[in-house]
């Protein structure tokens, strides 16, 4: 998976790649030859006592060192710009891809484990880029080019090599396969901390009213320390492989210079010779160190890119239509035909055989117990999710065939639990319609109730709403979200349980506004108050999933059971009349 997201995303930075291979190349050459040089000057200059041979081969040093540092410095720098160009395509695919998804997907994957692999994962994965374009493109090159050069210093000398380089070999292999499954099930505890944490920021104020703040600790804890047994299981096989490389590195120095001692008293060998071939032995060395290093991180970042690729491979079930409708005749008229809805697995379907109508200049209310499949129903409007058998029709046209963005400018939800985003007042209103006027804006606030309050705030329309809308009060969010609904104008207005935090004038006065703002609209309401949809056009009743009853709320009344006993839970028999 690793190598697939690669392939696929540095396909576009091949070019500079290149370039970047062809600095490491000459680096290394110039690492390679300053070895050899030394040996040069103190062969010949040293030994000899001639100081102006040290002097001008000096001079080749330095200019080989400062190529070599010039080299470095560009190769490091196109390999951080790529690095980061590729976490930024790979962060904007996973999130395009997660964008797609439908209710199901995202709940497959949870919200804490996409944030996880957007973020963390691909952020190892860009580690490991940035390592191989420093570090690991250099590693084999200087391994093999210190091998040839230390040959050509000495070749029974380089008999140790021969030892030393598959004993390295074998020993980090040993290791990184240990690592493996331990990064795999770091990155899955990772998750959990993360949905541990998220739970506890979100839900402050129910873990302060129930006075569970011990138990919270504890259950953080607990996740924590699942964790922190991971990393430590890894860091002490990290800890292993650079004393076990150090050992081998060590003895073999000694060896070299044990046996090249007994070649320099034999004359087989000159003393800059050995000085070289030592320097040769520790590039060799560090070669393989800095492939071991990488070869630390690769299990952890091939565990990221499965993550990551399976995101990126999970088709949504909501598939955009290959040749949609981008224009409709009529204005506005919704219809479900026998449409069924399962969840991936479940035993029963939530949705069974559903039939509805709703008419411009209509409000169309659905009410049931709660279970009853309401919210679901509407989420299929706006292709939340897709029935799994039957048809959702706007204006004629299946919803599974209209563009997205047509489908978007007739339909507009308010969803039971509404969310107001980071920015302004402003910025929130105008979601549905970027070109919406402040005069818009305060008319929708006017309708929605909302514009008293608004009022009130420092900066009107400019004043700051927290992420979440977290301050401003239930109530204050429903009437916003109400408001950013008719900003935008939609044909279709879905309003799912959106007064349920209105106290009764408030909604009562919301609702005759409403009326008027959507006279020629078509207008569907999900309630659990009675009071909020008895005076609908057309009521449907959902019971476990099927429609048990349509009519006016007299008509219900005396002739739908489930109907009667939901009202009756609610009014007395004179208040329901």
């Amino acid at each position: 998976m690793l190598i697939k997201i690669l392939r696929a995303y540095l396909g576009p930075y091949q070019k500079p790649l290149v370039v970047l291979v062809a600095l490491q190349l000459l680096q290394t050459c110039a690492t390679l030859y300053l070895p050899t040089l030394n040996a040069d000057i103190i062969d010949n200059g040293v030994v000899k006592g001639d100081a102006g041979y040290i002097l001008r081969y000096g001079g080749v040093m330095l200019v080989v060192s400062v190529a070599q540092v010039v080299c470095n410095i560009g190769a490091v720098y196109i390999g951080a710009r790529t690095a980061s160009a590729l976490g930024r395509d790979v962060r904007a695919a996973v999130f395009d891809r997660v964008q797609s998804f439908s209710s199901r997907e995202v709940g497959r994957f949870g919200a804490p484990s996409l944030i996880t692999r957007t973020t963390n994962d691909v952020q190892q994965i860009q580690m490991l880029v940035l390592m191989t374009f420093t570090l690991m493109v250099s590693a084999p090159i200087m391994c093999v080019g210190g091998i040839v050069m230390a040959l050509g210093q000495d070749v029974p000398l380089s008999a140790v090599l021969l030892a030393v380089v598959p004993v390295l070999g074998i020993a980090v292999s040993l290791i990184v396969r240990k690592m493996r499954p331990l990064f795999r099930l770091m990155q899955t505890r990772l998750d959990t901390v993360n949905r541990v944490l998220r739970e506890q920021i979100t839900g402050n104020r129910v873990i302060r009213a129930f006075v569970r703040d011990a138990y919270e600790e504890e259950r953080f804890r607990g996740a924590n320390t699942e964790l922190t047994d991971v990393a430590l299981s890894t860091g002490r096989l990290m800890a292993l492989m650079f004393p076990t490389v150090m050992t081998v590195v060590n003895v073999s120095s000694i060896a070299v210079v044990w046996f090249g001692a007994h070649r320099i008293d034999s004359g087989g060998m000159e003393i800059g010779a050995l000085t070289a071939f030592l320097a040769y032995l520790m590039q060799i060395v560090m070669s393989v160190m800095m492939a071991t290093f990488m070869f630390m991180m690769v299990p952890r970042a091939e565990v990221c890119a499965e993550r990551v690729q399976e995101v990126l491979e999970t088709e949504s079930s909501v598939v955009p239509p290959v040749e949609p409708v981008r224009e409709l005749r009529a204005h506005g008229h919704l219809e479900v035909r026998g449409a069924d809805f399962r969840y991936p697995g479940a035993e029963e379907p939530v949705l069974r055989g559903v039939d509805l109508v709703a008419r411009p200049g209509e409000t169309t209310a659905i009410i049931g117990s709660t279970g009853s499949g309401k919210s679901t129903l509407l989420g299929l409007v706006p292709r939340l999710f897709d029935v799994t058998d039957g048809q959702v029709l706007v204006d004629g046209a299946d919803v599974r065939t209209l563009d997205p963005v047509l489908l978007s400018k007739i339909v507009s939800l308010v969803p039971q639990k509404p969310y107001l985003f980071s920015g302004t007042v402003a910025t929130n209103l105008r979601y549905g319609n970027p070109d919406a006027t402040d005069a818009e804006l305060w008319h929708a606030l006017e309708v929605a109730q909302a514009k008293e309050f608004v009022e009130a705030l420092e900066h009107g329309l400019d004043a700051p709403i927290a992420q979440g809308g977290t301050n401003v009060s239930g109530g204050q969010r429903q009437r916003l979200s109400i408001a950013r609904t008719l900003v935008q104008r939609p044909e279709i207005y879905l309003f799912d349980d959106s007064f349920s935090a209105l106290d009764y004038a408030t909604d009562a006065a919301l609702r005759a506004a409403l009326g008027r703002e959507t006279a020629e609209a078509t207008v569907v309401i999900v309630a659990q108050r009675v009071s909020t949809i008895r005076d609908a056009d057309r009521i449907v009743v959902l019971d476990e999933g099927r429609v048990v009853g349509t009519g006016t709320h007299h008509e219900l009344m005396a002739g739908n059971d489930t109907y009667r006993e939901i009202v009756l839970s609610q009014l007395t028999e004179a208040e329901a009349a």
